[in-house]
């Protein structure tokens, strides 16, 4: 009896799931990634996304200059409570010092100096038992569209009405005149004070800005209705930068997606020799900024 033709068949192929209701992926970032966009999308877009990145300008001594200062006061809390005295600043101070962008070696002694005066001063302001929550210290949290995370110059322990509470204190080397507006503006402050409530599990709503060069302190008590603005117009920008990413992506002009923002920062700007608009703006000296501390 001769068998039964037998239908060729086909391996079975398993069916692909479905992606529905996949969460969109997080878009990971810093307050000073999300500052670079609003400041000027073509900066953002030359330090984040072009690779090989354009060459930048030379260093600036203001960078320098907060460099050091911050990086001592890290190394002063991060020794023992009977170390911390202003004895030992200039040791502190000179092992940290960043000597990029200076115009000469008096501009340099002369910033370095100054920049000692301000911490010794700052310093006797602190005491030296108190232990921060943290120093330098990384912060994160996530939203529904966030993966944010930053380093705080210093989270402050301290007691509130209801009990303990976390401080965001940030540290400024430059500009005067800073006032509560400033602190209360600040969208890096904000997002901080944001990670380190979930973080640490405790209320964060005070944020405050300590001028080193004057001692000025000047502060903001945010509310949860106001820090979760802040994280509502963090997001939004987030939204932007992913639809003009995925627009180039699908062949769209990375001119037209990341635009220039012309205006008085070009001058100030890493990428102002590489970008059409800011090249047209008067360069500042690396040193400008630090130029009247030696007047």
């Amino acid at each position: 009896m001769v068998p039964p033709t037998r239908r060729a068949t086909k391996p079975a192929v398993p069916e692909q799931l479905g992606f529905a209701g996949m969460p969109e992926r997080l878009f990971v970032c810093t307050p000073s990634k999300l500052g670079a966009y609003t400041d000027c999308p073509r900066r953002y877009r030359y330090s984040y996304i072009d690779r090989p990145s354009p060459p930048k300008g030379p260093p600036w001594a203001h960078n320098s200059l907060g460099a050091s200062v911050h990086t001592a006061l890290k190394n002063w809390y991060m020794a023992s409570p009977e170390r911390r005295v202003p004895e030992s600043l200039p040791s502190l101070l000179k092992a940290t010092w960043v000597r990029e962008g200076y115009r000469d070696v008096e501009q340099e002694r002369v910033t370095y100096q100054r920049a000692l005066d301000w911490l010794e001063s700052y310093v006797a302001t602190l005491d030296p038992e108190d232990e921060p929550l943290g120093v330098e210290r990384v912060v994160a949290a996530k939203t529904g569209i966030l993966a944010l995370n930053g380093r705080a110059d210093r989270i402050d322990n301290r007691m509130g009405p209801a009990g303990p509470e976390a401080v965001i204190v940030d540290y400024k080397t430059g500009r005067s005149g800073l006032s509560p507006d400033d602190a209360r503006g600040s969208q890096a402050l904000a997002l901080y004070a944001f990670a380190t409530e979930r973080m640490f599990r405790r209320p964060c709503r005070r944020v405050e800005l300590h001028h080193l060069p004057t001692g000025a302190v000047v502060a903001h008590e945010h509310t949860e209705e106001s820090l979760a603005r802040q994280v509502r117009r963090a997001e939004e920008t987030a939204q932007d930068i992913m639809a003009a990413e995925k627009a180039v992506a699908g062949g769209a002009d990375p001119d037209a997606e990341f635009p220039v923002n012309p205006g008085s920062l070009c001058g100030w700007c890493d990428f102002r020799k590489v970008c059409p608009a800011g090249a047209s703006v008067a360069a500042k000296d690396p040193w400008t900024a630090v130029e009247h501390l030696s007047a």
